[in-house]
């Protein structure tokens, strides 16, 4: 779970970073000074890494046992600026807090097939 949780950290980051540029820098010199190569590049590259975050979303929600509640508002996020760094810290957040827990509370595969009492 570890691994899912970097990979999406990374692509929120990266996604996030590219929908404020597309939205502050982009749109205004799009629609003021009439130059759209900017909302060209970031644009796409927004939209196609976008689908890598939803993916990686989906697996570290289906490591966290997250419901779809809670995975359609991280896949939401990406698309308002400033929210995908919300969502990433709550994310990372309820992420961490069961690995905590996990390190905690170790399985133990032995003592479930060996049961001294059967």
């Amino acid at each position: 779970m570890r691994n899912a949780l970097i990979r999406y950290r990374v692509m929120a980051y990266v996604v996030g970073v590219l929908l404020i540029v597309l939205v502050c820098v982009g749109l205004p010199l799009k629609y003021i000074w009439h130059n759209d190569s900017v909302v060209n590049v970031t644009g796409v590259a927004h939209g196609w890494l976008y689908m890598i975050l939803i993916i990686t979303a989906i697996d570290l929600g289906r490591r966290a046992r997250w419901s779809i509640w809670r995975l359609l508002a991280i896949a939401l996020a990406g698309t308002v600026p400033f929210v995908t760094f919300v969502a990433e810290h709550s994310a990372t957040k309820d992420v961490k807090a069961k690995l905590a827990w996990n390190a905690e509370h170790p399985t133990e595969p032995e003592a479930v097939i060996a049961d001294p009492q059967a």
